[in-house]
């Protein structure tokens, strides 16, 4: 019997790739001679390859009517026995509709956030578990996977590896912890003054200085966590993914909100602070790890993004996410 061929879709982000893995880690555990071509971003081909979870990786900008013309034109020119789609909007559910697959595997309404997404699809899963990283497994079920979700494991090159700790060998930085202040939406940051004071308490307390990782149009996050330091001297980062993850791997810990840098490192083996507020951690938070979660009690979980920091961020204080810090490092006090 030949083996299917299976094609995915999860455009973005970083954190929601990396809350993928799992699922399609189980569908190839089941079908491992698959042929498994997953569609993304152009910005995310390289994360998706780190994996070796796929056959090929196609990339689409949805924003760009040529790009989505092609994309169609080859899903139509090929054979298919199923699409699925990991990320449940319009705009990844179209992309196996129109491209004429015939069984077409998504979210059911009980879970899609975008009202009439499952129109376009064949199968409709309601979901019965919390956390995404298990919902998009169970779509891998439907598809004939036996597991829903299986390890993975994520390749750093030897030149990203080599070239970072030349980088930090130059800064004089052999142990270190990553600060990760962005995250998307600014009403799920922790405030990068508290940050900046966190910087400087590890630096008192543990000698240890800070990596700041930010990524495009954080810079303002970055800057303010290096001028609310004081003395501590916090090292600002912006590399490109192949060296970051190397960065994430080699880290002593990572304190950072609901973002992407967190997961990735997380994924990585990286041991984790993750601080909390408006999105809820039972479903987003790190995914089968021992990372320390803080959220302020009785915090409504929303989405909506906003501009200002959420209330309930403003809730977890520097010395409770220092004593996590010291707890993560196994510091005693």
């Amino acid at each position: 019997m030949a083996e299917p061929r299976f094609l995915l879709v999860r455009l973005g982000a970083l954190g929601d790739i990396v809350h993928t893995f799992p699922a399609v880690a189980g569908l190839c555990e089941t079908f491992p001679g698959a042929e498994i071509i997953w569609i993304t971003h152009p910005r995310w081909k390289f994360l998706i390859e780190t994996s070796g979870l796929a056959s090929q990786v196609w990339t689409t900008e949805t924003r760009s009517f040529a790009s989505l013309r092609k994309t169609i034109k080859e899903l139509r020119n090929a054979n298919w026995d199923a699409a699925i789609d990991y990320q449940g909007l319009w705009k990844s559910a179209a992309l196996p509709y129109l491209g004429g697959i015939k069984r077409r595997i998504g979210f059911s309404s009980r879970t899609i956030r975008e009202a009439g997404v499952p129109l376009l699809y064949t199968d409709k899963v309601d979901c019965t578990t919390i956390h995404i990283a298990d919902q998009n497994g169970e779509l891998s079920l439907r598809a004939g996977a036996r597991n829903p979700v299986a390890p993975f494991v994520l390749r750093i090159s030897e030149t990203d590896d080599h070239g970072i700790r030349d980088y930090l060998e130059k800064l004089s930085l052999d142990r270190y912890v990553i600060i990760s202040p962005g995250g998307g939406w600014r009403s799920k940051c922790w405030p990068p003054e508290r940050f900046g004071q966190l910087s400087k308490l590890i630096r008192d307390s543990f000698g240890l200085r800070c990596v700041v990782n930010y990524g495009p149009g954080e810079d303002d996050l970055a800057l303010a966590v290096g001028e609310c330091s004081g003395d501590a001297e916090p090292v600002p980062y912006n590399g490109p993914l192949g060296p970051l993850m190397a960065l994430l791997r080699n880290a002593a810990c990572i304190v950072g909100g609901d973002t992407g840098p967190l997961h990735l490192a997380i994924a990585l083996g990286t041991p984790a602070v993750a601080i909390y507020g408006p999105t809820d951690p039972i479903r987003n938070g790190p995914y089968r790890s021992n990372a320390i979660v803080l959220r302020a009690p009785n915090v409504a979980t929303t989405h909506t993004r906003n501009d200002q920091t959420d209330p309930s961020m403003l809730q977890i204080q520097v010395p409770e996410v220092f004593a996590a810090i010291r707890q993560c490092l196994g510091v005693s006090a």
